[in-house]
């Protein structure tokens, strides 16, 4: 997903043949460049962001949580559209309390759009300041590296060779985002956070051109509510995550019916975008699975199949430490 100077160009080629009459080729050229454009690359998106909350919100790190969970999603978004986007996402975060304030987290994410190749590597750190009622508020922090890369395989309508199409692209550089979030002991939390804050521009390593490739800041405001029903374990529990680069902004609202230990099913909206459907099963303690299917609403629905989502996470207790026993050398 990209802005500043980029084109969507979809050719739609029809085959007069009796063979072929009944078959239409889609051949969709995503990403094209000016060789002197700046473009800037967009953050991945997930219908369960809930389970995401670090890479958007370092300040999440380890708060919700008291041991150590290992998340990892992978997203097959609008399934059938030729270079449409997939990500793969593993975080890995823990609760440090036992030796430090805070918790501390890992977050890998792959992002794959048309040509274009992202490598993203954070370590995150969370600073908790606790209130008297329980309420916890997380100033969070994240630094890693990015990695960005474009290996076209364009195929020009004509023989004439467009000379402006990139022929290439990598680079690698810094990553910063900072990050606030607060929960509250009643079942409600918001957060407000900032990704690539130092706005990365990589130059490109494989060229002498002038084509600059990086990412534009990306504003987040997350928040939900969870409500036990009656005495039992059942609950409602509604999200929402508003995601802006000022020129564009999107928001996804999640509402779900938690089954006690059993699991949760629920909806979600994206505007513009998609209405999904999520499901998920508690497979063990802390073991959790969880899908979601989203139905296209946007332009793209005549073609897409919509997108699918997988989430796998797995948390547990740190261990104790063991106790160490020692033994007075007059009675071993």
């Amino acid at each position: 997903m990209c802005e500043l100077s980029v084109s969507l160009h979809v050719l739609i080629i029809h085959n007069t043949t009796k063979e072929m009459n009944k078959r239409v080729l889609l051949f969709a050229t995503l990403l094209i460049l000016n060789v002197s454009s700046l473009m800037g690359q967009q953050d991945k998106l997930l219908t369960h962001f809930i389970y995401d909350k670090m890479s958007l919100n370092p300040g999440s790190t380890g708060i919700d949580i008291d041991g150590i969970c290992a998340t990892s999603v992978y997203r097959n978004q609008w399934d059938r559209v030729n270079g449409a986007p997939n990500s793969a996402i593993l975080n890995v975060e823990a609760n440090m309390k036992r030796w430090m304030p805070g918790g501390l987290g890992l977050s890998f994410y792959h992002d794959a759009i048309g040509f274009y190749r992202q490598n993203n590597v954070v370590l995150n750190y969370s600073y908790p300041i606790v209130f008297e009622n329980g309420s916890k508020l997380g100033l969070g922090l994240g630094l890693g590296l990015t990695n960005l890369g474009l290996t076209p395989e364009w195929v020009p309508p004509t023989s004439v060779y467009d000379k402006s199409l990139p022929v290439g692209f990598s680079g690698s550089g810094l990553d910063l985002n900072i990050g606030a979030y607060f929960k509250s002991n009643s079942g409600f939390y918001v957060g407000a956070s900032l990704t690539h804050a130092n706005a990365q521009r990589l130059n490109n390593k494989l060229s002498q051109t002038t084509q600059l490739i990086g990412f534009d800041r990306h504003y987040y405001l997350m928040g939900g509510y969870k409500r036990t029903l009656g005495s039992g374990n059942n609950a409602i529990d509604v999200q929402m995550l508003v995601r802006s680069i000022l020129s564009e902004t999107s928001v996804d609202l999640n509402a779900r019916f938690m089954l006690g230990t059993l699991g949760y099913a629920g909806l979600s909206f994206r505007n513009s975008d998609a209405v999904a459907l999520m499901l998920g099963y508690n497979v063990a303690p802390g073991f959790l699975v969880g899908y979601s299917y989203d139905f296209t609403i946007n332009k793209l629905s005549s073609i897409s199949r919509g997108s699918h989502e997988i989430v796998i996470k797995y948390c547990r207790p740190i261990p104790l430490p063991p106790i160490a026993i020692s033994r007075h050398p007059r009675w071993l």
